[in-house]
């Protein structure tokens, strides 16, 4: 009996270590699999490059300027996904919860990713804790313009007739915690002024309205109020950027009437929280490179937007600077989304 147990026991002994042995071997077969993953070249697969409006606007349309140059660069195909609602907050939620692995982008704007902090009173995700900023792509300035029949011809003077004739006057904007709506408070705020806000269902209807004159001012795109200056039907009093356009080089700034004064529509990328710095530097010089050329800058110029580019802590403290100084805004103006 003695003889047997210790037979046993021998045998136990080679079974556990044979079972070691395999258990080494699966990790050392798994180390080895996470090493390859690690090193794997990037991008290894099509790149889903999602969008939070419809196709046709501004988000889109800058998108879709970006795609052709940093395919050529990365040599994989780029899918544009436009997936609207909530205000971009449904596709913003989307690239929150993808694998961080640099395969899903967002081009994230002023809206999503800095107002609609405050707007709305539940966010599916946090826009400093849940996204990795890469780029600041693009920065596009508003220009306010007035109804030819209001009695003004510059920021100061219409801040002296908003003065005059409180809670008179009023102004248009394409919605509700849109750009132009906030810029409009904003406005208000730094020059203690008081007067209407009318929102509109898109930026079309209120520039009819403001060329039929039924409001009196507004602030808006370039593209889309720019033609009716030219001919009359408007008047452009300055832009809303820090420095002059130049798209539209001889309009003043607003803040050259309002010290401190700046509003800005803009576009960056972000990418899910988790993804590998080696990651986010090769896509940041690779759109770096792309809207260096004169040929990319030249396009986005068409579209009223000034190409930017720097680096991924730069855009980081942008948007850190961004998300306050608009939330202040969207408490003082009382706006609330749907």
């Amino acid at each position: 009996m003695p003889k047997l147990t210790g037979f046993l026991s021998i045998r136990c002994l080679h079974g556990y270590a044979a079972a070691v042995a395999a258990i080494a071997a699966v990790a050392a077969g798994v180390m080895v699999t996470g090493a390859q993953a690690a090193d794997a070249p990037f991008p290894s697969k099509p790149i889903r490059f999602i969008l939070g409006y419809p196709p046709g606007g501004a988000s889109d349309a800058v998108a879709r300027l970006l795609v052709g140059p940093l395919t050529a660069r990365l040599g994989q195909q780029i899918v544009i996904e436009n997936r609207p609602g909530a205000g971009g907050n449904i596709a913003g939620e989307i690239v929150a919860r993808s694998a961080p692995d640099g395969h899903t982008w967002f081009l994230g704007n002023n809206g999503i990713l800095a107002t609609n902090q405050a707007l709305y009173q539940k966010m599916p995700f946090d826009s400093v804790r849940d996204f990795a900023t890469v780029v600041l792509i693009a920065t596009q300035p508003s220009v306010l313009v007035t109804h030819p029949s209001l009695p003004v011809k510059n920021v100061k003077e219409l801040v002296a007739l908003a003065k005059a004739r409180p809670g008179q006057l009023n102004y248009a904007s394409s919605g509700t915690g849109t750009a132009g709506h906030l810029a409009g408070e904003l406005f208000k705020g730094l020059a203690g002024v008081n007067y209407q806000h009318i929102p509109y269902k898109g930026g079309g209807p209120a520039v009819i309205d403001l060329v039929s004159g039924h409001v009196h001012f507004m602030f808006a795109t370039a593209a889309s109020v720019i033609p009716h200056a030219r001919s009359g039907r408007l008047r452009a009093l300055a832009v809303t950027s820090a420095q002059r356009s130049p798209s539209v080089p001889d309009l003043p700034t607003v803040a050259e009437g309002i010290p401190g004064f700046e509003a800005l529509t803009w576009h960056g990328i972000v990418v899910p929280a988790a993804t590998p710095a080696a990651v986010i530097s090769k896509i940041n010089a690779e759109m770096n490179a792309a809207l260096a050329t004169g040929e990319l800058k030249d396009r986005l110029a068409t579209q009223g937007v000034e190409a930017r580019g720097g680096k991924p802590e730069e855009f980081a403290a942008f948007l850190r600077a961004e998300i306050p100084k608009w939330s202040k805004v969207v408490r003082d103006s009382g706006a609330k989304a749907d």
